[in-house]
């Protein structure tokens, strides 16, 4: 993830959006931007997390997305789990802070969408070959 300092520019093209935004009404605009920069008025108000979720699955938007605003080191776990590919931390924050926080944890229970749709699919089995969808032997 990169991690942003709040003096940084934000990349060129980015569309900024408002956590209030319908990203699903926006989705044809969206694709035209290489960044998505959503905004977290304030760290505990999440919906921008929810946004990413929505452009990353059901959109498939592949560009990158940026969380802006109030957005704290303690965050960027979630802000990656949640499809941020960069995140512009506030004044306050340390980029080696969120940098800590991004190594504290090495697995999940739940993949994240982007695994989940990166991952191969199963085949699917031919009428009549006594094989399952998920690739597992029917039992006669």
């Amino acid at each position: 993830m990169e991690l942003l300092t709040a003096t940084d520019t934000l990349p060129a093209g980015a569309l900024l959006l408002d956590n209030t935004d319908d990203v699903l009404a926006r989705g044809d605009e969206l694709h035209h931007h290489p960044v998505v920069a959503l905004h977290f008025p304030q760290w505990t108000d999440g919906r921008a997390y929810s946004q990413a979720v929505l452009l990353r699955g059901r959109l498939r938007y592949r560009g990158q997305l940026l969380a802006r605003g109030d957005v704290v080191a303690d965050m960027a776990p979630l802000l990656r789990r949640c499809g941020f590919d960069s995140a512009q931390l506030r004044a306050d924050q340390r980029r080696e802070t969120a940098l800590r926080a991004l190594g504290q944890i090495e697995a999940h229970y739940q993949d994240t969408l982007a695994e989940r749709h990166d991952a191969p699919r199963p085949r699917r089995a031919e009428p009549g070959s006594g094989v399952a969808r998920t690739g597992v032997a029917a039992h006669a």
